[in-house]
């Protein structure tokens, strides 16, 4: 997972990845099918780790806005402790696979729509417990909060100080109405 993340898909070649993991070409064909396939494997046991992850629950006993609010704040003190700025694999993986590899760029597509429609269902819950007004427009606001995360990874690899990652996010969140 770390070489893909460190250096990206198309730089990470499966003799690197071989000789990384000790083995050799055709164990790691035996053991991963594809370097494509080991990818996909490292994207997924990524996310269901990444600071985001918080937000997969659809119905959290808590409030919505305060969930979303420090997951933004766990994002920014991990993007800042950080001290390659390596980012989020899934926004890495957009910029060099989407539009650009025809098996894998649609696969991390459908991971951030997913996890865009998983921003949008939070936020309906959230007008219906009463936490933003009925007439939010949940598709703009969630989109907004995706691009807030992806706009947030892109600015760590050039400013990985949370003292300035933090409010820049808190301003973002407020604007938006769901800071907590």
């Amino acid at each position: 997972m770390l070489a893909f993340w460190r250096d990206g898909f198309k730089e990470t070649s499966v003799k690197a990845l071989s000789e990384r993991l000790g083995i050799t070409r055709s164990s790691f064909y035996n053991a991963f099918v594809s370097q494509e396939a080991m990818f996909l494997e490292a994207l997924d046991r990524y996310l269901s780790r990444s600071p985001d992850h918080a937000m997969a629950d659809s119905a959290p006993e808590g409030s919505v806005c305060t969930l979303i609010s420090e997951t933004f704040r766990q994002i920014c003190a991990t993007l800042a402790a950080d001290p390659d700025a390596k980012g989020c694999l899934a926004v890495n993986s957009v910029g060099a696979l989407c539009n650009v590899d025809e098996a894998l760029g649609p696969k991390v597509a459908a991971v951030m729509i997913e996890r865009l429609q998983r921003i949008e269902n939070l936020l309906k819950l959230a007008i219906v417990r009463g936490e933003l007004p009925a007439d939010t427009d949940v598709k703009a606001t969630a989109l907004a909060l995706k691009t807030l995360l992806v706009g947030l990874n892109t600015m760590a690899k050039v400013l990985p100080d949370r003292s300035e990652l933090w409010p820049a996010a808190r301003a973002a969140l407020f604007a938006l109405g769901v800071f907590r």
